[in-house]
């Protein structure tokens, strides 16, 4: 180990020297022949990790921060750790944290504000004392500010406590110091990466580069561009995109490390520490440019300075405040940008000549900084291993997340027989949203790191085929813990709100999960689970569908389906009678599905269709419900109100109409969807016909009408004779069921007469004599004609001939494309209904977009119009 920096408590463990500074590296007798696991910094003493899992401690113990009482110049042991295994620390001012192999936080040192996490009331705790609030929470990582404290657990949970004077601790501006660890609920969903604190403010860093902020601001150390403190965690957006894998805080500045080894800094600036050749302040992050040409994999800070590791040279680099030797230069001067740091460095891999001397040369393991002091754990270059890379965070620290490697560790066990600890991994991870959304990211090419409200970032292949083997396996305990994971613990967990894209992940990739395809889980997980999502705020929701339009088609079809047989399974269990007092939730449930099909159906339309509306058909449901008496009942529900567009607490109270959601009916439904409301509207005008019949009798000045809408024409003049009779009928007269009369001729109509007429008229109507159409041998459709002399008008009352017909049940030959009915829904024609229309000009066309080169004239030689009006 070499240290350098402050010696003045004793806290470089270097034992009884004359010093109070050291200006440039110096071994320390100490650690040879020990490995370092670990060094935590406070202002005026250091704790030390070995490989062991043993804990040394040196420097100022005024306030019980060495754990010990026995020597301060040299390091030595914290006895009443001695049963645990250690595997990380962090300090503050004067108060220390130390995380054991089990995921259990101990604490020692100055209480005064809560720091420690001990709801005691004494000053100091001059021995570790377990955090027993943390004891049933597996931590992962510990961080440290001057009098506050974070934990990071195993399910993606960012705990605090200790002072909040700048709100350090996140909780919001009207709390106060917090004696025991609190739960950020504001951060609930996100996969973190890191957590990290400063002198008085702190940080979490994502597993895709996001890093959230708040506490003390005064100089910038947020990096949001003012200088205003933050009560609660603010995303430092300027960095989203940047790869950023690793943070560390010094007292008011902050440094971050991207994925290519480039290095970010921000904060007070005043002696340099930002390495930015100037003492100005910044409220931005910016690059440290003298760093630019090389790639960085560790980086650290102190109180008031910055170090950085170089692998490729081997070198450590360091600048800002250098009055105690802390910059390991030989001098006492500040420094503004990177210096190196005095000593013979020797890279990783690097070529040994035939007289070279070992022990004169340090191959760095790993850097540490903090207070006024900074290490180096290093070996001989003949027998050194790689260094830490920063860059790749030691799996050990991260949260659960499902992957290959832990379901292969799962399914490695026999059936059945599950040690306590998996179990609890498999509920752990299953149980938190935070966990799920850290797995499956799509990490070829990092292209996890884009995740924005356009882009996931998950690997949608990966999540099925890991789901589906881990499901699908021979290990039904599996698949029951995590359906109990999921039913009890997760789903109702999900709120409305999310601090972060990356915190919608798991809306995406669980209904993967082959378990939610499961009828049996219908009820208890993928009907939660559709309440969440059709609960969520706009702002979320909406980057879910931006999400869902891009997934690959048979993904999105995925979750269509799985909501269409959850409203079968619904529809069969109402068909077989549903008691009473169950209704409600019923209703409820049937609302949720077909809400989440909804919103599927938006999104598939926005997009030009991801998947063929078809694929929205529910075809059981013309044999699981009266479709007729459906209709009935929404006509009702609209007339009294009734507003589907509530919340799914009020829905639960109105009972649930399938025609509020058209695109479930398939083609057969639709019709007779068509002729239950020509019935009504013709009973209806039949009616009220009747009524004004019986009212002229009483007030002459109340005319008599007919009930039914009278067509008298000749056959050798029937579009004439039409069209006449037509253009002097009122439109609400259309609504009576239409009768036919030929001239000359007795038979009533009963409905041949009808479809004679229909079929006479259009005949005749789409006759090239009119020249109001045009027929394509290639397609033979028509379409209409650019070369028309009639008048808009008769085009506008075949419209109404062709309604009459559909809406008096009769069928009529129309030979359009699909692009006519397209452009009634006011949806725009694609090059695809122009290949329907006329296949060769479509053909030439597609070819034409198709062709990667430059010399299309050269290579077509010709140019061509083609018009379709």
């Amino acid at each position: 180990m070499l240290c350098w920096g402050n010696a003045s408590f004793g806290q470089l463990g270097l034992g009884g020297i004359d010093e109070e500074i050291v200006l440039e590296p110096r071994k320390s007798d100490f650690f040879i022949n020990k490995k370092v696991r670990d060094v935590g910094c406070g202002l005026r003493h250091t704790v030390f990790v070995l490989d062991d899992g043993t804990v040394y401690t040196c420097g100022c113990n005024d306030l019980g921060q060495l754990g010990h009482e026995k020597s301060r110049k040299k390091p030595e042991q914290v006895v009443a750790l001695d049963a645990q295994n250690i595997v990380a620390v962090s300090c503050g001012e004067a108060h220390t944290l130390a995380l054991n192999d089990k995921g259990q936080v101990y604490a020692w040192g100055l209480d005064s504000d809560g720091q420690l996490g001990l709801l005691g009331s004494e000053e100091c705790i001059r021995v570790p004392r377990n955090i027993k609030s943390l004891s049933d929470i597996q931590i992962v990582q510990v961080a440290c500010g001057y009098y506050h404290s974070l934990a990071l657990s195993k399910a993606s949970e960012v705990f605090c406590w200790g002072q909040n004077k700048y709100g350090q601790l996140g909780l919001g501006i009207d709390c106060k110091k917090q004696a025991s660890p609190q739960l950020i609920k504001s951060l609930l969903g996100i996969p973190f990466m890191q957590v990290a604190a400063g002198g008085a403010h702190s940080f979490v860093l994502t597993l895709s580069g996001a890093i959230f902020g708040w506490g003390r601001n005064k100089f910038g150390q947020l990096g949001l561009n003012d200088e205003n403190d933050r009560y609660v965690p603010n995303l430092l957006k300027s960095l989203r995109t940047q790869k950023i894998v690793y943070i560390c805080c010094g007292e008011d500045h902050t440094a971050a490390l991207t994925k290519e080894g480039g290095v970010f800094t921000f904060g007070a600036g005043g002696y340099g520490q930002l390495g930015h050749n100037s003492t100005s302040h910044e409220i931005n992050p910016r690059k440290v440019f003298e760093l630019m040409g090389s790639i960085v994999t560790q980086i650290a800070c102190g109180r008031q300075h910055t170090s950085a590791f170089v692998p490729s040279s081997g070198r450590i680099y360091s600048f800002g405040l250098g009055g105690n030797g802390q910059l390991g230069t030989g001098s006492t001067s500040n420094r503004k940008s990177p210096f190196t740091v005095k000593g013979n460095w020797f890279p990783y891999n690097g070529q040994c000549p035939p007289d070279f001397d070992s022990e004169e040369y340090f191959c760095v393991k790993r850097i540490f900084s903090g207070g006024d002091q900074s290490f180096s754990h290093y070996s001989n270059p003949q027998n050194c291993g790689p260094p830490d890379d920063f860059r790749y965070p030691d799996p050990s620290k991260q949260i659960w997340t499902v992957n290959e490697a832990l379901i292969q560790k799962w399914l490695s066990y026999p059936s059945g027989r599950f040690p306590v600890e998996i179990a609890n991994e498999i509920d752990g991870t299953f149980s938190s949203s935070g966990c799920l959304n850290g797995s499956f990211l799509a990490v070829s090419n990092d292209d996890h790191y884009r995740t924005g409200t356009r882009f996931s970032g998950v690997d949608m292949n990966a999540a099925r085929l890991l789901f589906h083997k881990l499901i699908q396996s021979d290990h039904p305990q599996i698949s029951q813990q995590v359906a109990a994971s999921l039913e009890k613990n997760l789903i109702p967990k999900l709120t409305s709100s999310l601090p972060d894209v990356e915190a919608l992940r798991f809306y995406l990739t669980l209904p993967e999960c082959p378990l939610m395809s499961d009828s049996n889980n219908f009820t208890t997980i993928a009907i939660p689970f559709g309440t969440a999502l059709v609960n969520l705020e706009k702002a979320p929701l909406k980057v879910l569908e931006n999400w869902w339009s891009v997934l690959e088609p048979p993904l999105f079809l995925k979750i269509v389906e799985l909501f269409k047989e959850v409203v079968v399974h619904l529809l069969k269990l109402y068909k077989i009678g549903i008691p009473p007092s169950e209704r409600r939730i019923f209703n409820s449930f049937l609302h949720t599905a077909l809400k989440v099909l909804e919103i599927l159906h938006r999104v598939n339309e926005k997009t030009g269709q991801i998947i063929q509306y078809d694929k929205f058909y529910i075809h059981e449901v013309q044999e699981l419900i009266d479709i007729r008496n459906d209709y009935i009942n929404w006509v009702q529900q609209q007339a009294y109100g009734m507003d589907v567009n509530h919340g799914l607490t009020e829905l639960a109270d109105i009972p649930v109409t399938i025609c509020t959601y058209p695109f479930v009916f398939d083609a057969q439904a639709k019709t007779t969807l068509l002729q239950t409301d020509a019935v009504l509207q013709m009973q209806m005008a039949i009616d009220q016909a009747h009524r004004q019949n019986v009212s002229s009798l009483f007030l002459p000045v109340i005319e008599s009408v007919n009930p039914c809408l009278i067509l008298v024409v000749r056959r050798e003049n029937i579009v004439g004779d039409a069209m006449e009779v037509l253009r002097k009928t009122k439109n609400i007269d259309y609504k009576k069921p239409l009768k036919v009369i030929f001239v000359g001729e007795d038979a009533v109509d009963a409905g041949g007469v009808r479809k004679e007429f229909f079929l006479l008229i259009m005949r005749e109507l789409l006759d090239p004599k009119y020249g109001m159409f045009r027929y394509y041998e290639d397609s033979r459709l028509i379409w209409f004609s650019d070369k028309t002399f009639e008048d808009s008008d008769l085009f506008h009352l075949i419209g109404v001939i062709c309604g009459l017909a559909i809406y008096n049940f009769t069928i009529v030959d129309l030979h359009f494309p699909l692009a006519l009915y397209k452009k009634l829904l006011k949806k725009k024609p694609s090059l695809d209904d122009l290949k329907e229309l006329m296949p060769d000009v479509g053909r030439s066309m597609q070819q034409l977009l198709d062709y990667p080169e430059d010399d299309v004239e050269e290579t077509f030689c010709l140019n061509f119009t083609a018009g379709v009006c």
